[in-house]
């Protein structure tokens, strides 16, 4: 919510993830993901049937009021209407500009004009239409970029900016200037000096750029920028921040330099604290394991986690009881450390997990076959070393072994 003399920030979890509103009537779906309910029915009324935020099929369309966040919205309102201003100034407040109006407004983008790109905000805000017309108008994205290649800007300026190319992203064809060193150097700052919304705008900025092996390695070599999105995913952040880095991190982690560069940066530990804490959101707990299966197939990377037992032990946990993408993630890195390079050690701290109980039953489930291939490959293993491994197995069921 913004006005010229009055800025409000609105806290990331009360924006729909769909309309990027302040959500209504809350309400979330089975994968634990919140939006307001006019924008999920109008999703699922489409023919969809995944979710929007993390694009998992849906095991079912129902959706629950998510009550108290509606009470934390409605408290926030409460607090925001005691600090709006008098009449007078409620009639300075920013409304949405005509199609004419952003014509003369881009023409003033040279003057680093912080009024004209608010009310730019407001108009790219509105509408799909709105952001289809400003991405055809010849002249705009010039001084847009001008202003990313200038990180000495105000960087409430700059967070404006951040914010209409982050609204714009499905919009703007060649993003190949955001590439270059002054851009990301202003991204770094944002993400170094920014609120927690310019933030998350930055980090999905990186993200929309990573789309070639040349653009992940300029992003994971820009000096300072790994280490700042590593930091980004510490448990005390925004978790819609850690969710946009722990993507981003993905999205530019294939590259042997880059896994290299974010073991290096100490990557893992943070993920193995957010597997730890227990009310990490399912989302990302999936993208926590699908990073860490990344830096698993390299040697530092194993190395570190089969060094490991706690970790190795909590990926144990997340087997068949988070989701069926968690457990796909989980076991793939298990299978890569015990299975594929034959570490003994990790493979005692995976069966003290109770983890040969979890490969049993994933052979009884429905999982795909390559969670069942990888779960019989590590079940043989453990048989082999029967002597060490069955000691602390359950003998109840081992009726059920497949072989």
């Amino acid at each position: 919510m913004r006005r010229d003399d009055l800025y409000i920030t609105i806290p990331s979890f009360f924006r729909c993830p769909i309309s990027l509103d302040v959500m209504k009537s809350p309400v979330s779906l089975c994968t634990g993901v919140t939006y307001d309910r006019t924008s999920i029915q109008r999703w699922l009324d489409s023919g969809n049937n995944t979710c929007p935020a993390t694009m998992q099929v849906l095991q079912s369309k129902e959706f629950v009021p998510n009550r108290n966040l509606q009470r934390l919205i409605q408290m926030w309102s409460d607090s925001v209407a005691g600090r709006q201003p008098d009449a007078d100034s409620a009639a300075n407040s920013v409304v949405v500009p005509s199609q004419d109006q952003v014509k003369a407004l881009v023409k003033q983008l040279d003057n680093s004009c912080f009024s004209s790109l608010t009310k730019i905000v407001c108009f790219v805000r509105e509408s799909e239409e709105n952001r289809e017309f400003l991405a055809r108008m010849d002249g705009f994205l010039k001084p847009v970029f001008d202003f990313m290649r200038n990180a000495e800007s105000d960087i409430k300026l700059i967070e404006q900016v951040v914010k209409i190319l982050d609204l714009m992203l499905n919009k703007i064809s060649d993003k190949k200037p955001l590439l270059e060193t002054n851009c990301l150097s202003t991204i770094l700052l944002v993400l170094q000096r920014g609120s927690s919304d310019s933030q998350i705008e930055s980090v999905r900025l990186l993200e929309s750029i990573a789309v070639d092996g040349e653009s992940k390695l300029k992003i994971a070599e820009k000096d300072g920028l790994l280490p700042e999105l590593v930091k980004s995913l510490s448990k005390e952040k925004d978790p819609s921040l850690i969710e946009a880095s722990l993507s981003c991190l993905i999205a530019i982690t294939m590259p042997k330099r880059v896994k290299t560069n974010l073991i290096q940066s100490r990557t893992i530990p943070e993920l193995k604290n957010l597997l730890s804490e227990p009310n990490t959101t399912i989302s990302i707990i999936e993208k926590s394991l699908k990073l860490l299966e990344t830096l698993s197939s390299c040697k530092e990377g194993r190395v570190e986690i089969w060094h490991d037992s706690i970790l190795l032990q909590v990926i144990v946990q997340k087997v068949l009881k988070v989701s069926s993408k968690a457990t796909e993630h989980a076991v793939t890195i298990l299978w890569s450390v015990c299975y594929l390079f034959r570490d003994e050690k990790a493979q005692e701290a995976v069966v003290s997990g109770n983890g040969m109980t979890k490969f049993l039953l994933l052979m009884q489930s429905n999982c795909s076959p390559a969670v069942r291939q990888m779960s019989a490959d590590l079940l043989k293993i453990f048989r082999v070393n029967s002597k060490s491994c069955l000691s602390s197995y359950d003998t109840k069921t081992t009726h059920i072994m497949p072989f």
